[in-house]
């Protein structure tokens, strides 16, 4: 019995330094001048990696589905960090613009946290989990008609799991 505690304490005691070490690992962190192998070896690859004009590269990490981040780092032409922004934002979800194609959208913001369909829409809506500038939890829910376009944005606000109850 104490030696399956004592496994128990250990198993829990290294799923909590993996957290921690894990959360370490954030472009959060990254400083302007940090270089690419070295972002590289600290986040693995990107979700998707671009040219920028002037031989540079921009890499998009993010955290969906379950996180509320996306971050885009890019890098001059030698390889170092010249700049850091997490771009999950209502501003920039609210500026997506009707008529924007869909590759567009998963270029900049990278993966949605679901896909799914609708009755009163024909076509895929994109929901997005990210926190407003007032740190309140919400959906942005991009409509993409069946051409690849999107038609519109809407927001709606993520139920809080304390309220949740069971039927």
């Amino acid at each position: 019995m104490i030696a399956r505690t004592a496994t128990f304490w250990r198993r829990a005691a290294a799923a909590c330094l993996a957290v921690l070490l894990a959360a370490c690992a954030s472009p959060d962190f990254l400083r302007p001048g940090a270089q690419r192998s070295e972002v590289l070896r600290e986040l693995g690859q990107p979700y998707f990696s671009s040219t920028l004009p002037g031989g540079g590269e921009r890499m998009v990490y993010t955290t969906q589905p379950m996180g509320r981040q996306v971050f885009h780092l890019d890098f001059d032409a030698q390889g170092r960090l010249v700049h850091r922004e997490q771009v999950l934002t209502f501003q920039n979800l609210a500026g997506i613009p009707a008529g924007t194609p869909v590759e567009e959208v998963r270029r900049f913001f990278g993966p949605p946290m679901r896909v799914e369909q609708v009755a009163r829409f024909d076509g895929d809506i994109w929901t997005y989990r990210f926190l407003d500038d007032i740190n309140t939890r919400r959906f942005a829910h991009v409509h993409i008609d069946r051409q690849g376009v999107v038609r519109k944005v809407m927001f709606t606000d993520e139920p809080d799991p304390r309220e949740w109850r069971a039927f």
